[in-house]
């Protein structure tokens, strides 16, 4: 896959995320884009930076039992499941898709795993097949194998995950931390170390929405994870705890719907940003957060928007 600028203002929006290039710096989040193709007649997935995929396990995952997401007034919450179709099927039909139909979006592959090596074979499956830039592991899921703490949360688990999967690809890894860590400066740390390129910050934080009619959980499965407007301050916070601490590439995600929510991540520390739940009300509403960012960099005569991560002036 080829870098390009988006021929409005070459370069201006231009960020390097890890040793990636990208045209500009938003992305679509895991689980809002499928694998690519479900949303090629409804936006343009080369206007933007990049996507990363939905959920790849090593086999076919049914999820979630329905309703698997519901609405409230602060945003969303969903219990998928992590259904996916799983790696065979991803390295078969969608990652040759993607190399075929985006040439200028880059493409990170989300992973997934029951027990410490599923994340690796599901790399080693996935590696040598054209249409990926690089991976992101979502290490929010449970350790079956341990009991079912998530592999964030376990020191042990999650830098064997991390360092499994660094032997498996010489390709970009970032590790998507839960915001629910207790110190997820010292879990970027240990990710880092273990080989990773760097963050993405942050997965959903977990809820309960009640229908108070029935009087059950809004949602099939009954918890969920909360996504939207709500999540955008603790992102952010976890953004600039996280670059204050490792100076690592980060991705932005939770929350955001303009390009001052996207700047409020760059700001704190992130190199690019990912939305999710305005993605899904709106599809196009990530392209015009790329437009809304070029009218400002417009407005404040900024020729290089990368120039911003980091620089929130607050010293605690």
């Amino acid at each position: 896959m080829k870098g390009s600028t988006n021929g409005r203002s070459p370069g201006r929006l231009a960020v390097t995320l890890g040793g990636i290039p990208l045209q500009n710096p938003v992305l679509l989040a895991a689980g809002t884009a499928a694998y690519g193709d479900e949303l090629d007649d409804v936006t343009e997935l080369d206007a933007l930076g990049g996507l990363v995929t939905k959920a790849v396990s090593l086999d076919v995952r049914k999820g979630a039992p329905a309703p698997r997401v519901a609405e409230f007034p602060g945003g969303m919450i969903n219990a998928i499941g992590l259904a996916n179709p799983g790696v065979e099927e991803v390295r078969q039909a969608h990652l040759p898709w993607l190399a075929t139909h985006l040439r200028r979006a880059r493409v990170l592959v989300n992973v997934v795993g029951n027990q410490v090596d599923d994340f690796a074979r599901v790399i080693e499956r996935l590696d040598e097949v054209d249409g990926k830039d690089g991976y992101e592991l979502n290490v929010s899921c449970p350790n079956v194998k341990a009991g079912g703490m998530e592999f964030g949360a376990d020191p042990e688990a999650l830098t064997q995950v991390v360092r499994q999967a660094r032997a498996a690809t010489a390709r970009p890894l970032f590790v998507k931390l839960s915001p629910t860590l207790t110190d997820i400066a010292a879990a970027a740390q240990r990710a880092l170390d273990a080989g990773a390129s760097g963050l993405t910050l942050v997965n959903t934080f977990p809820g309960l929405v009640i229908d108070v009619e029935r009087r059950r959980p809004a949602l099939g499965f009954g918890t969920g994870g909360v996504s939207g407007p709500g999540l955008l301050p603790i992102g952010v916070l976890a953004t600039w705890k996280v670059w204050k601490a490792t100076r690592a590439p980060i991705i932005g995600v939770g929350g955001i719907t303009s390009a001052t929510d996207a700047l409020q991540y760059i700001l704190a520390g992130a190199s690019a940003v990912a939305m999710g739940t305005a993605g899904l009300r709106d599809p196009r509403q990530p392209q015009r957060v790329v437009r809304e960012l070029e009218r400002w960099c417009d407005a404040h005569n900024v020729t290089e928007l990368s120039s911003l991560t980091g620089t929130l002036e607050w010293q605690r």
